[in-house]
């Protein structure tokens, strides 16, 4: 994956967006026959026969309208909002991605104690991906000798879901270097508590040592008071319900806006786990289970990337799929991989440690009916994924 990723030529990574060709409508008659063919086997004749004079009709008058005249992909807001934004369901459950990281069957084959040591080494390699991506180093997809659209890699960083009432919203903060300052802390989320840290200090990434320190600070902090509210669950209910709890908490603190508008720009969400799935290199099953329906205080599920660290040192991913499909996904994952092989799963750097600040705790304002909500999500959500 290495020349799928790293680019050796001038080429930037984005610099073909704007010269991309738009989207071809296909033939209007074609797509109103292939309509008529989808939907014949659910009709009786009399149906069928009114549905065939309202295509007519379209097909002579608005049909023949052409949307793409003013956007260069016609089909793009349409399909976002259909397959994505207007879904009323809980997202998290039915329509978020991810699976479990490889490396067990390498380097890091499960091994309690190596929670944290793991996901420093990996968050650093990601955050590496993320400096790439800035600096637009990343290579330019291709079908052959055909350049790909890449705007869906800008959704891996600093992008997440909003819910709404009726339809749902992205916000992408991401920036490259040269369109100016983008968004650069993480989120931790650990016994339904919730931290921040910034992955830049004095202008330079924190290294895997410094992640370290932060990590192992949250951990320590959890491990010894008393659990948060675990407002991430409510990002796992049904939309409408989690666009409500959302103004409900904005009204009832506008601090609360500012916690939640500091996860939506953040890099993406570093996810510690206190279970600890069976992984083998012939068995993902446990891991890929756990990825996907496993604690909801400790995933965002509207993010559009979770990092998620189990106690026995293995891995998984969990996204939003509504921003990115999978492979942009699986090209910044591959190159995390490599490195990971090529440093034999290791640090070799200085261990060296800056004085930097020590990680800041979101402390949303709760009442309640928040908590009560909390609680009534959660037995919810698993009583959904029991049998998934």
């Amino acid at each position: 994956m290495e020349k799928q990723v790293l680019e050796s030529s001038e080429e930037r990574t984005f610099q073909y967006q704007d010269s991309l060709p738009s989207l071809p409508v296909p033939p209007l008659d074609e797509s109103l026959s292939k309509y008529l063919d989808a939907v014949k086997p659910f009709l009786n004749q009399e149906e069928y026969q009114r549905t065939e004079d309202i295509v007519k009709k379209f097909e002579n008058g608005i049909g023949k309208l052409e949307r793409a005249k003013t956007r260069r992909n016609w089909l793009e807001d349409w399909w976002l909002n259909v397959a994505y934004l207007d879904l009323r369901i809980a997202t998290q459950i039915h329509c978020n991605m991810g699976g479990p990281g490889p490396y067990i069957e390498h380097y890091w084959p499960p091994k309690d104690g190596t929670q944290i040591e793991r996901a420093c080494v990996n968050t650093w390699h990601t955050l590496n991906y993320w400096t790439l991506l800035r600096a637009e180093k990343v290579a330019i997809e291709r079908s052959g000798t055909t350049v790909l659209d890449m705007n869906q890699f800008r959704m891996l960083f600093c992008t997440c879901k909003i819910p709404g009432v009726t339809r749902d919203s992205i916000g992408s903060y991401f920036k490259t270097e040269t369109e100016g300052e983008c968004p650069s802390h993480l989120i931790v989320l650990c016994r339904g508590r919730v931290f921040a840290f910034d992955a830049i200090h004095e202008g330079n990434m924190v290294t895997p040592p410094e992640i370290f320190r932060q990590l192992t600070y949250i951990q320590k902090r959890c491990h010894s008071e008393p659990e948060g509210p675990g407002v991430a669950a409510l990002t796992s209910n049904e939309r409408t319900k989690w666009a409500e709890l959302r103004q409900y908490l904005i009204d009832l603190d506008p601090k609360n806006l500012t916690l939640l508008e500091k996860i939506q720009r953040s890099l993406f969400v570093v996810c510690l786990d206190d279970s600890s799935p069976h992984a083998t290199p012939e068995d993902y099953t446990e891991i890929t289970r756990l990825g996907l329906t496993g604690d909801p205080t400790v995933r965002w599920g509207d993010k559009s990337y979770n990092s998620i660290f189990f106690s026995n040192g293995t891995c998984s991913a969990f996204c939003d799929h509504s921003p990115f499909d999978a492979m942009a996904l699986i090209t910044m994952l591959s190159y995390v991989e490599k490195k990971i092989i090529e440093n034999e799963g290791k640090w070799k750097g200085s261990d060296k440690v800056r004085d930097i600040p020590v990680p800041e705790e979101l402390v949303f304002t709760v009442d309640q009916k928040i908590q009560d909500e909390i609680g009534c999500t959660k037995d919810l959500y698993y009583k959904k994924v029991e049998f998934l």
